[in-house]
């Protein structure tokens, strides 16, 4: 999808740097079981976007909120915010790459076809990075508090924080948090990754939410990238029954049809008796499909740990060391009278040369050109030497500029303590009480859009 009517580029200036002799496991070793963002990581690990453009990848498949809108129906309605929910992770598929941690006060602004976005990094200790997008008929915003710790065999990213949309048209309000993910084979083999965990989209406006498990590899890899789960209505009765992949799409159908093919599925698969009566038509467990049923995030959590043997329920389990998973499913993820609500966009073949990035990511460091008229704020991501010099593949030099922001952002905090003067405050946003789930969040201001002459701070 493009960002926006004009053309844009679909490549970075320069191919991805290689890593050389760098190891991640070197790194890692002294900090297990610790919280990794106050930790410098080498620039070979990075991708050349900032974590505030990574924000930005949650609006390339902006168009299923404009769908969401133009739903009569609320059931409709959320399985097309639910299915937004999840096309907003299909990025991180294959993106190894850690972003660069923005600086405070840093922002970064796009605006698309169909809508605007301005992001800015609202606190440095604990690292906070609040959006706000908009269009006529949605609001999306929210903040990520990332926590990532490092277990022995893998790096657990746990991202912190409320997403909100508001569908204007209906005065409907959703919200939802993400799930972790997970980084496997730190020490030894491929590095692949997951999402694992329980989304729950709640619609606070009448009652209705969608469950949606998205599933551990586990040891035989059979539910890789498996997301699957219910909308229910304010009664709890369910609705509709979404399954797909995070990675690649998201459908639906209603729950007789649900209900005959689960029942059906195992005799038209030819499994034996004892086959038959541990997995679904998904290779949900029996055991596990049954508390889905339950339709209680206790039940998700409950199963998904006797299923696969978690004991803290933390950590998914890993395939044997060293490999990458794939599905070895044969069967596929199509119940009949499913509707498609979501297909992620075909990445370039090339792809793999420039960080794995999508055509929407290749996009987003882009400067435009002056004929557009387009006025970037100074503070915005774009203007990060660090970033741009490790897109042009100029290595070193982006490792310096990288180490001389950061001992920049280290002297700035310095001043500011000895002259006993508070942390700056972000300009765009301001933290406040969520209304609806009465946790802590960070909420836009206003007046980004219409500021024509933006000040002066110099943060690069």
């Amino acid at each position: 999808m493009d960002i926006a009517a004009r053309q844009h580029r679909d490549r970075l200036p320069s191919v991805a740097v290689p890593c050389g002799d760098a190891s991640l496991w070197s790194v890692l070793k002294q900090v297990i079981g610790k919280e990794l963002s106050k930790i410098t990581m080498p620039i070979q690990f990075n991708e050349p976007l900032s974590f505030l453009q990574r924000l930005t990848e949650f609006m390339e498949y902006s168009h299923l909120l404009h769908k969401a809108s133009e739903a009569t129906d609320p059931t409709e309605r959320m399985q097309y915010v639910a299915s937004f929910a999840v096309s907003g992770l299909a990025s991180n598929w294959l993106r190894l790459g850690k972003p660069f941690n923005p600086l405070l006060g840093e922002t970064y602004q796009l605006e698309g076809q169909d809508f605007r976005i301005i992001c800015e990094q609202v606190s440095h200790h604990p690292p906070i990075s609040a959006f706000h997008a908009e269009s006529p008929a949605f609001r999306f915003y929210g903040d990520i508090n990332p926590k990532i710790k490092f277990w022995g065999k893998n790096v657990e990213i746990q991202p912190k924080g409320i997403f909100t949309v508001e569908l204007p048209k209906w005065k409907e309000t959703y919200t939802w948090s993400n799930v972790s993910c997970y980084v496997h084979n730190i020490i030894v083999g491929k590095l692949w990754m997951e999402q694992y965990g329980t989304m729950e989209i709640v619609n606070h406006s009448n009652g209705y939410r969608c469950e949606l498990n998205f599933k551990p590899a586990g040891w035989y890899c059979r539910d890789l990238h498996r997301v699957e789960g219910f909308i229910l209505d304010s009664s709890k009765a369910r609705k509709l029954f979404l399954y797909g992949k995070w990675t690649d799409f998201m459908k639906s159908t209603d729950i007789k049809s649900f209900d005959e093919y689960s029942n059906s599925s195992s005799s038209n698969r030819g499994l034996n008796r004892s086959e038959s009566s541990k997995e679904s038509v998904t290779h949900t467990p029996r055991k596990m499909l049954a508390k889905l049923n339950s339709l209680t995030i206790g039940s998700f959590k409950q199963s998904t740990d006797e299923a696969n043997g978690s004991d803290d329920g933390n950590c998914p389990p890993e395939p044997p060391d060293g490999e990458i998973p794939k599905s070895s499913s044969t069967i596929s993820l199509e119940i009949p009278n499913s509707t498609s609500l979501w297909t992620a966009d075909p990445r370039p073949s090339y792809s793999p040369e420039y960080y794995h990035f999508t055509l929407f990511a290749m996009a987003l460091n882009e400067l435009p050109s002056p004929e557009t008229g387009i006025q970037i704020c100074p503070t915005d991501s774009r203007f990060r030497p660090d970033i741009r010099t490790m897109e042009e593949g100029q290595i070193e030099r982006a490792a310096q500029e990288k180490t001389r922001l950061e001992e920049k952002q280290r002297d700035a905090r310095k001043v500011r303590r000895n002259r006993k003067e508070k942390e700056e405050k972000a300009r765009w946003f301001k933290p406040s009480m969520h209304p609806l789930t009465k946790q802590e969040c960070w909420f836009y201001g206003g007046g980004f859009w219409e500021t024509k002459e933006y000040q002066t701070i110099n943060i690069f």
